[in-house]
C-alpha cells in the first residue's frame, strides 16, 4: 500500500508540473497494484484528456463508472472525452 501511495503522489506531482505523460505512467503503475482504486483511473483520464487521447480517457471513466456508478469526476471527464471525440470526428469529415 505504501508503494501505491508513493506512485500516486508522484503522479499527482507530475500533473501539477504539466507532465501528463509521466503522470499517466505513474497512475498505470498504481493500477497494477490496485485495480479497484477509482481515483487513479479518473486522474489518468485527466492526463489522457490533456494529451488528446480521448478514447483512452473514455475507457478509464467507463471502468470507474462500473465500480462507482455515481462518480461525478468520471461522468464529467467522460463527457469531455466524448466532446473531444466528436470534434475529432468532425475534423476528419472535413478532410
Amino acid at each position: 500500500m505504501e508503494k501505491f501511495k508513493r506512485l500516486k503522489n508522484e503522479g499527482n506531482d507530475f500533473v501539477k508540473m504539466g507532465e501528463y505523460e509521466e503522470a499517466a505512467n505513474k497512475y498505470s503503475e498504481c493500477m497494477k497494484l490496485n485495480t479497484e482504486e477509482c481515483t487513479v483511473y479518473t486522474n489518468r483520464a485527466l492526463c489522457y484528456l490533456k494529451l488528446y487521447k480521448y478514447e483512452e480517457a473514455k475507457r478509464d471513466c467507463d471502468h470507474v463508472l462500473q465500480i462507482e456508478d455515481s462518480n461525478v469526476k468520471a461522468f464529467y471527464r467522460r463527457a469531455l472525452a466524448y466532446k473531444g471525440l466528436q470534434v475529432r470526428k468532425k475534423n476528419m469529415a472535413g478532410i
